[in-house]
């Protein structure tokens, strides 16, 4: 199982400029080992793809931009049996590898690292501390996820009618197909977000979205939510 094949696919939109510090760090973590490094751009303005492209990632131009439509398609032009979802701001831990690798031959279908953010922010510490607990409320997109293609596919892939919540959905329908593991260590993710919208704030926003997902509230709405109460870009 040390040899399996392992696709990282990052979804980017408007990532110029950290998506070629992130695909350095990874084509370095990954130097001896069978894995490719796929860039799913969702029709970036701002030079993502020549980024990405020059420090050594494999880009693709996704016809659809939405994360989940650019997953799917980073997933369905992957060569690796397992299929590794990393956010554009996210650094998983040195030897991310060897761990998937180990949770695939334990009989894992599916799995994510902890979390940790680059900021000490004492309650973001402590929002990063619960995602060690295997409860489907404390999953969140930031933590990557890993699959084996089989057990992706027999799930069905990421729903692309979901614009926000579409990593957290996915797990469910996982869990059905197979074991899911909580790996022990924590990628490490930019707390850009919360600085922006403040951290308080913004996970209250996340809070309200969650329950307007769980009473049923159709996408379209959530993305109003979203678009208007959070400061960004990318959806």
């Amino acid at each position: 199982m040390s040899s399996v094949a392992v696709s990282i696919i990052i979804p980017a939109y408007n990532e110029a400029a950290g998506i070629g510090a992130l695909v350095r760090y990874l084509r370095a973590a990954t130097a001896d080992e069978a894995a490719e490094i796929i860039v799913a751009d969702g029709q970036s303005t701002d030079g993502t793809a020549e980024a990405a492209e020059a420090a050594g990632a494999r880009v693709l131009q996704c016809p659809q931009r939405g994360r989940a439509a650019q997953m799917n398609h980073g997933a369905a032009q992957a060569h690796g049996a397992v299929l590794y979802f990393l956010h554009a701001d996210t650094y998983p831990p040195a030897g991310f590898l060897a761990d998937i690798r180990r949770a695939v031959a334990a009989g894992y279908g599916s799995g994510c690292f902890r979390l940790q953010f680059d900021c000490r922010h004492w309650f973001l510490r402590l929002s990063a501390w619960f995602t060690r607990f295997e409860a489907e409320m404390v999953r969140f997109g930031d933590q990557s996820l890993f699959v084996r293609r089989a057990v992706f596919e027999q799930a069905g892939g990421f729903r692309t009618d979901m614009v926000v919540l579409e990593d957290q959905e996915i797990t469910r329908r996982l869990r059905r197909c197979g074991r899911f593991a909580v790996l022990p260590r924590a990628v490490i993710t930019s707390a850009r977000k919360y600085l922006d919208n403040g951290v308080y704030r913004l996970q209250s926003v996340f809070l309200l979205i969650c329950v307007l997902y769980r009473l049923g509230v159709p996408q379209p709405r959530l993305r109003q939510v979203y678009r208007a109460l959070i400061q960004q870009d990318k959806i």
